[in-house]
């Protein structure tokens, strides 16, 4: 198949149906069609509002669609990609307990069920066949919720992305749930080269045994919808009548809800809004099936789809979150979400990747994309600017963020920032107790250079200041400070390029970056944000800040089974069963020398890994309970690439360095050189710093990041 010329946008119009389905039916996932239109009438727009919660998510829907696709980068993008492989992404980015999945118990929940599964050593697809967890087990809906992605990556190719879809969902899934997740997939792949829903509905059937109860179910709604296709109701109450979930057992049947989602495609007249009010309207398992919903129809009419009826796309502004054991992408929007899937589409095209303005991090180069980009809401910012894209004023793209300022005087500057960690103390507070955690690192750090350019409207009729800022956590309330970086004074018509050494906080994660603009009297106009990005290894020590607070333990993605901190200690690790991780960093770390000094009170195996990209991908220097330490890689299973023996006992303290520069590996121990290894063999190429700890107890003080000389 040949790329469809509009591919990226119609991937990022997916991103976007996906997301906003699952923030339209997250608040009420659950909840009967007899409660919703009780409660809540007819499902029209956001109600997040009226339930006091947060427009933008942790969601199981979200988060492992977006995850479990890295299986295909992380293994080379080879259209042989296997369950089994999947399998190991799952064991390498999700924390147990802690991320992703509803971690409702063996047997209850299918996809906890698999990862204990895979966890035990048994490979997928048998991790979640019928014939190992039971046929109500393996037919649940989670096969059908993570399937997008592996649609985006096929575009035209239905009988690849339901190939894809079919590896996929026999991780956890089996029998219909698989037949399910194919339709969806198929149709999806097919929307990018097909705009006729029943064409679509072909495609998709053509691909699962005709005598599967999805087969049938699909031909009887489509029977239903003909003989009366004005009314949505009639049709929803056919459907619960004889797919409800009274008939099917189970928490969450895929059954009913995909029931659903063909019904709101069919009932939804091709429209955005009209097909998601349907399927959220319907109740059962909202927040999924609105993602699907949400996702197909982005695909097959575009990015302006989205835009007919109200405002889907401005209070979403781009905004993801996607906690993993790689913590580094965890803060992320809509506009990298799509470029992640559009190149691994390209690669398994055999066509190169795509690096818009560079490889710039923010560059807007999307229509609408904003890339969380908002006025920050605070007195002397509130109501002083509003921002859109815009084409022109780009060097080296077709587009820009616009900041439009409004009355910018002295005690009114104008901020525009988007988030790079977790938003607020709050916002990690609320998500812990709902059971979706946060777990994020940031994604900029001290040491690193940020570059952004700026250029003033031509008809900007006074001069202002403009220039970069962060909002950094600090002290004992985590409060965000302010950190201003270099400014200048611009008239109409100038541009400037700011390059910025970000400076030591101190240990406090760096929560937000931005764009501010200033006046000594009074001002409105126009600046044009062209790109903001930032490169390099930090230079930077991660540790406890001198005034305390939370947030810095935050920025650490926990994998460990206890992470305590004390007045001597900041990092006091315990691990009862198998090998944690403590991580922090990002994928953009590639060359550096990582060094921290351990106290070992008791351990099976301890130490300090780098090139950090989960629970299961990283380099580490260890001294393990035989006598013995080791570099080891960790990538499909453990590789032992020197070791030597080294006598500790317990109690014992040691200073452990790891630096690593291309596919050389050099380790030592207090100072002693120990190893110094060449990996050729799939090297890992980027990632954080972790604490490793098996089975016991280790403290530290914190961990030195400096890039290579």
């Amino acid at each position: 198949m040949i790329l469809p010329h509009d591919y990226t946008e119609r991937v990022y119009a997916g991103v976007l149906g996906k997301i906003i389905g699952v923030y339209l039916g997250r608040p009420f996932e659950g909840w009967t069609y007899e409660r919703i239109s009780a409660e809540l009438g007819e499902i029209w727009y956001y109600v997040h509002e009226r339930f006091g919660v947060p427009l933008i998510v942790t969601d199981d829907d979200i988060s492992g669609t977006f995850t479990f696709l890295r299986a295909l980068p992380d293994y080379g993008n080879r259209r042989d990609l296997t369950a089994a492989q999947i399998g190991q992404t799952w064991l390498n980015y999700l924390i147990e307990k802690r991320t992703i999945l509803w971690w409702g118990g063996m047997g209850n929940s299918t996809e906890h069920t698999a990862f204990m599964r895979l966890k035990q050593g048994i490979p997928a697809p048998r991790s979640g066949s019928i014939a190992l967890n039971g046929k109500t087990v393996a037919e649940q809906i989670g096969a059908q919720i993570f399937i997008d992605g592996w649609a985006m990556v096929a575009p035209g190719d239905p009988e690849l992305a339901a190939d894809l879809a079919r590896r996929a969902a026999s991780v956890s899934h089996d029998g219909e749930a698989v037949y399910g997740a194919q339709v969806v997939a198929a149709m999806e792949a097919q929307a990018f080269v097909e705009t006729d829903i029943n064409k679509l509905l072909d495609t998709g059937l053509a691909l699962i045994p005709g005598d599967s109860v999805i087969y049938r179910l699909i031909q009887e709604i489509r029977q239903w919808h003909a003989a009366s296709p004005q009314d949505w109701r009639k049709t929803r109450a056919q459907i619960a009548a004889k797919y409800g979930y009274d008939k099917f057992p189970g928490n969450c049947h895929m059954v009913p809800n995909h029931a659903l989602i063909i019904h709101a495609l069919l009932h939804g007249d091709d429209d955005f809004q009209k097909s998601l009010m349907i399927v959220n309207t319907c109740g059962w398992d909202t927040d999924c099936n609105s993602g699907n919903v949400g996702c197909l129809l982005g695909i097959k009419n575009g990015l302006t789809s989205l835009e007919r009826g109200p405002d889907f796309r401005g209070p979403v502004a781009d905004r993801m979150y996607l906690p993993t054991a790689d913590g580094g992408r965890a803060v992320t929007d809509a506009v990298a979400e799509t470029f992640h899937i559009v190149n691994v589409g390209r690669a398994l095209h055999g066509e190169a990747p795509l690096a818009p303005k560079d490889g710039a991090i923010f560059h807007f180069e999307l229509l609408g994309a904003v890339q969380g980009f908002l006025v920050e809401d605070n007195p002397t910012s509130a109501g002083t600017a509003t921002i859109e894209n815009v084409i022109g004023h780009s060097e080296k793209g077709r587009r820009s963020l616009a900041i439009h300022y409004h009355s910018v005087a002295p005690g009114r500057t104008a901020r525009v920032a988007t988030p790079i960690f977790i938003p607020s103390k709050s916002v990690a507070e609320y998500f812990e107790r709902r059971g979706y955690g946060l777990l994020a690192s940031p994604r900029l750090y001290p040491g690193q250079t940020v570059t952004a350019r700026l250029v003033a409207a031509a008809d900007n009729a006074q001069p202002v200041t403009c220039g970069l800022y962060l909002r950094v956590f600090g002290g004992e309330d985590d409060e965000l400070r302010l950190l201003t970086g270099p400014h200048t004074t611009l008239i109409a018509g100038q541009e400037q390029t700011f390059t910025w050494t970000i400076p030591d906080t101190g240990g406090c994660p760096i929560a937000q970056i931005g764009v501010e603009i200033a006046h000594e009297r009074h001002a409105d106009g126009t600046i044009f944000l062209d790109f903001l990005t930032w490169e390099g290894t930090p230079t930077v020590h991660l540790t406890r800040p001198a005034d305390g607070g939370s947030m810095w333990r935050r920025a650490w993605v926990n994998g460990v089974d206890i992470f305590e901190s004390r007045d001597t200690e900041p990092f006091r690790l315990m691990q009862n069963e198998g090998r944690g991780l403590l991580s922090q960093g990002t994928r953009d770390w590639t060359d550096y020398r990582a060094e921290s000094t351990l106290t070992l009170h008791l351990a099976k195996a301890a130490g300090l890994a780098v090139r950090v990209q989960g629970l299961r991908r990283y380099y580490a220097l260890l001294l393990c309970n035989n006598g013995m330490a080791r570099l080891v890689k960790a990538l499909d299973g453990e590789q032992v690439l020197a070791e030597a023996p080294f006598a500790w006992a317990p109690d014992a303290v040691h200073t452990f360095t790891v630096q690593v520069d291309g596919q050389q590996i050099h380790a030592a121990i207090d100072g002693n050189s120990l190893f110094n290894v060449e990996d050729t063999d799939r090297p890992l190429d980027g990632g954080g710093v972790a604490f490793v700890i098996e089975e016991g107890r280790i403290a530290g003080e914190g961990v030195n990041v400096m890039r290579n000389a």
